[in-house]
């Protein structure tokens, strides 16, 4: 007799080795990529955080470039400054005028004040400091409502087209106001005929009225309604 023919059992082997096909990628004796650098395909290495910390995650919003608020900061200077042609319009508009009076005497003539205790050269100031404290708050307020995201160029450029607007102001208003020449504008009249003082502003710290106010206005917008800078938030760590 002969003994049975049954096939040859199969090698025994444990769970936690893998059964090696001919050809298979992960085959002993092939390279395989692991995702080590230096390795080709290889993937760079990235440090993880470790296990437990807090993920931070950061978004910032990214504003116009420093030309772009350059160009912007050079338009606001301009626009600023040509309102002072309208500050000075209103000044000597608004403005009380002081009353002077000619008298002559053996053909040399002589320019009084009509009121020694008239409060008109005050008036003449504040006219003009309340004027500029209007046009700074009113400027501030275009500004912050057209570039709401503020910057130093713009803020400087608002200050400085405020300053040159006063004196643009100031210049403007004395050139249009009453004849300077008091005693030629004295002869005109004839003696004993009141006419008014040129326009002249005592107070040179008025100029800096429109760039002050415009200043506070605006960083007090921009506090209270700019926008705010992205904040920080921790994501809880995964479970």
């Amino acid at each position: 007799m002969t003994a049975p023919l049954t096939p040859p059992q199969p090698p025994h082997r444990r769970p936690s080795q893998p059964f090696w096909s001919p050809g298979h990628p992960g085959q002993p004796g092939r390279p395989e990529q692991s995702g080590q650098s230096g390795q080709p395909g290889a993937a760079p290495n990235r440090q993880e955080p470790p296990a437990g910390a807090p993920a931070v995650r950061v978004y910032d919003q990214d504003g116009p470039g420093l030309r772009a608020e350059l160009r912007e900061a050079v338009v606001v200077l301009v626009a600023v400054t040509l309102g002072g042609v309208l500050l000075g319009l209103l000044w000597l508009w608004l403005a009380p005028r002081v009353p002077l009076v000619g008298i002559a005497s053996e053909g040399n003539w002589a320019v009084y004040p009509k009121e020694t205790e008239g409060e008109q050269a005050i008036g003449i100031d504040g006219t003009f400091t309340l004027l500029g404290l209007a046009f700074g708050a009113v400027s501030a307020v275009i500004v912050f409502l057209a570039r709401r995201r503020g910057g130093v160029p713009l803020v400087v450029a608002l200050c400085l087209g405020g300053l040159l607007g006063s004196l643009l102001a100031w210049r403007l208003g004395v050139a249009l106001g009453p004849e300077r020449d008091v005693i030629a504008h004295a002869k005109a009249v004839g003696e004993g005929v009141t006419f008014p003082a040129p326009l002249k502003l005592g107070a040179p710290g008025a100029l800096l009225a429109w760039s002050l106010a415009a200043l506070v206005v605006h960083l007090g917008l921009t506090a209270l309604f700019g926008p705010r800078d992205p904040e920080p938030y921790e994501e809880p760590p995964a479970p």
